[in-house]
């Protein structure tokens, strides 16, 4: 699943995660009400991770990471942090919240794939070590 609010973006890195792994599906959202509003009506299969922008209206990624952690069907889902934040603070303190990564976004498509590749591999570590 990828929730981000720039819709460019957002096709941008499906396309990104296309070319990286043919097989996987994704599914978008605007914002994190959206997103946990899809995740917990339960038509579609539960995502086996979450990129999650963290700027976004309604819900910002933060509240939408804590509410994933709270709840009992989702807590497991691995979420990784895609945004064009820096900070330190913002790395550390959603990686307390339970991210299992944070990437800063990326200009160039190439290094986009470069950050889902490394992504992937990081949940596949922590897939494996649960």
């Amino acid at each position: 699943m990828i929730v981000d609010d720039d819709e460019d973006d957002m096709e941008f890195f499906c396309e990104a995660v296309k070319e990286v792994d043919a097989s996987c599906a994704c599914i978008t959202a605007t914002n994190g009400e959206e997103a946990l509003q899809k995740l917990r009506k339960g038509k579609t299969k539960l995502p086996d991770l979450i990129f999650l922008d963290l700027n976004m209206p309604r819900m910002d990624g933060k509240t939408c990471l804590r509410e994933l952690k709270k709840d009992r069907e989702l807590k497991n889902i691995p979420v990784i942090i895609s945004t064009t934040s820096s900070h330190h603070k913002d790395m550390e303190e959603t990686l307390e919240l339970g991210a299992v990564h944070f990437m800063t976004k990326s200009s160039t498509f190439d290094q986009i794939k470069t950050g889902i590749e490394k992504a992937l591999q990081m949940v596949g570590s922590f897939e494996k070590s649960n």
